[in-house]
């Protein structure tokens, strides 16, 4: 489940990402009865069997079978998950199935929980979920084909691809080709690559964003500061 909210009094509409259909809205039924079956399942980061009917635009969830496999975030990593829901909320369209990227997402949720780097964990993901959507761009090579020289300096354009600088520097963003090839081949846990990396990914996801910000980044940013 990637997120609910309250529909009428005692129901719930649910988003959930499964494997074989993708993102699906669900209208869960009596699940805020104090008494219903549904409300100890339906839990953010859980892994659920699910069967619904229906074939509206929000079909009616018929029953919820909890997996196990997935253990509990800690409290210090919930933000990350919170964000990688909030990228596949806004950035899949309903209905439009990437078992790939499912895959991923278990897996962060995995090596979240289990306490590896944030950074290479949120990084791998986001590749995978610019790969899906169609919106990658091969930071190992320049725009026309050529291979990234790891001496030469470049520029990331997220609609036309790596582009290299040549004469006066640029006026924008501007990485190393030695940078952008260890960022290529997934070196996430050198600090320095991780840094620029997630500069790198963030201008790419908000340029698919069309505008609208992260929430949950946002949130970050702000208990972050003193």
């Amino acid at each position: 489940m990637l997120h609910c909210y309250p529909y009428s009094e005692t129901s719930l509409i649910v988003e959930t990402f499964t494997r074989g259909c993708g993102r699906v809205p669900l209208l869960a039924k009596g699940a805020r009865r104090p008494r219903s079956s549904l409300r100890g399942l339906l839990l953010q980061f859980q892994l659920l069997e699910l069967s619904w009917a229906g074939r509206g635009e929000l079909r009616n969830l018929v029953r919820a079978e909890w997996l196990g496999g997935t253990p509990p975030l800690p409290q210090t990593r919930l933000f990350c998950g919170f964000y990688l829901n909030e990228l596949l909320l806004k950035l899949l369209a309903r209905d439009d199935p990437h078992a790939a990227l499912f895959d991923a997402y278990c897996s962060a949720l995995l090596r979240l929980a289990g306490g590896e780097r944030e950074a290479a964990i949120l990084r791998d993901f986001e590749v995978v979920l610019l790969r899906e959507i169609g919106y990658a761009v091969n930071l190992a090579c320049e725009a026309g084909g050529e291979p990234v020289r790891p001496a030469e300096r470049y520029t990331v354009d997220p609609d036309h691809g790596v582009r290299r600088v040549a004469g006066r520097a640029s006026t924008g963003f501007e990485i190393a080709g030695a940078d952008l090839l260890s960022i290529a081949a997934g070196e996430f846990a050198d600090p320095h690559i991780a840094l620029l990396s997630k500069q790198v990914m963030r201008m790419l996801i908000e340029r698919r964003l069309g505008g609208r910000s992260v929430a949950t980044r946002r949130v970050m940013l702000a208990m972050a500061q003193p």
